[in-house]
């Protein structure tokens, strides 16, 4: 099975953590070189890494820090993993930092008696991420391939690092042709610069369209379902994901069209109205690339997810990461 360089993006090799600058793709595949936790933190803070990247940034610069640390107690150890848990808990608001956070110090707690602490955290860690989120990955893409019908054209909204071409892959081996269209994605063209990119490069039919064309595709029944992603999930289903995601499900709705979530099962919030939502930077829509876009004076609002109800929702597709 082929894998997109998307869908793990972020690799841990000595002391150094690789992240994949997912702003420069697909100009050029460029690799951050993380240190230490204020690094990954500020990485993470400036979109270079998004979605799956972040939930492996996270996870990584704990093994990290403990890897490199001198600090020889074990409760000096379990202070500085609490420290880069508060750490990430306060960087970006709309991303569930504090439910992995939460996962990476449970997992400290389970080892924390043992004589080898240290190693036997970090080996728990990789563990956990090689042989538990990689397979449950797959098996979530296998799930939605199996929705699919042969001829369908699902349509999707932003990038959920590597899955979608996963999805795609894995309907060939079922011996059924499936058509993508995604949507640009702005103001940072995910959809266009790592969607349509990996799925054209995993030899996928995609097509590219203006945010704004969904409800003309509907319409015209061009599209047969939607398939998206998940940042973050409530325990009654509503789930956020890239501002854009509410008015997609709201339109397949009114046009009968299955909508479907990737999504990873929460207890930690009640309803999507428990959901913080990030407000992003002016200037994030105001400029590209340093270049302004608009009128001196003008201002922006820039929310970077909206919620989805689960009424919405014909179906949940879940891997849980517990």
């Amino acid at each position: 099975m082929k894998e997109s360089i998307l869908f793990w993006p972020v690799r841990l090799k000595g002391n150094t953590l690789y992240i994949l600058d997912e702003t420069l793709i697909p100009k050029r595949i460029v690799t951050i070189k993380v240190k230490n936790y204020k690094q990954a933190i500020r990485a993470v803070v400036d979109m270079k890494t998004r979605a799956f990247g972040q939930f492996l940034t996270v996870c990584y610069t704990f093994v990290l820090e403990l890897k490199k640390t001198t600090l020889t107690s074990k409760e000096e150890q379990m202070a500085l993993l609490k420290k880069i848990a508060l750490a990430f808990n306060s960087s970006r608001p709309t991303f569930p930092f504090e439910e992995v956070t939460s996962m990476m110090l449970g997992f400290a707690q389970k080892v924390y008696m043992s004589t080898n602490f240290k190693e036997d955290f970090i080996k728990m860690i990789d563990g956990f991420l090689e042989k538990g989120i990689r397979q449950k990955r797959y098996d979530r893409a296998c799930q939605a391939a199996l929705l699919l019908k042969d001829g369908d054209v699902v349509l999707t909204h932003c990038h959920v690092s590597g899955e979608m071409s996963l999805i795609g892959e894995f309907c060939s081996l079922q011996k059924k042709r499936v058509k993508f269209f995604a949507t640009e994605t702005r103001p940072y063209f995910q959809g266009s610069r790592l969607t349509a990119w990996e799925l054209k490069k995993s030899g996928l039919d995609v097509t590219l369209v203006p945010d704004n064309a969904v409800a003309k595709l509907m319409s015209d029944g061009d599209v047969t379902c939607v398939i998206v992603g998940s940042d973050r999930s409530a325990e009654n289903g509503d789930f956020a994901n890239k501002i854009g995601t509410y008015q997609i499900a709201l339109l397949a709705k009114h046009f009968q069209i299955p909508f479907y979530v990737l999504a990873q099962p929460s207890k930690k919030l009640i309803s999507g109205r428990d959901i913080p939502i990030e407000i992003r930077e002016d200037d994030e829509i105001l400029t590209f690339e340093g270049k302004r876009l608009s009128p001196r004076g003008a201002v922006a609002f820039y929310p970077g997810f909206d919620v989805v109800e689960n009424n919405l929702v014909t179906q949940h597709i879940n891997v849980d990461a517990n």
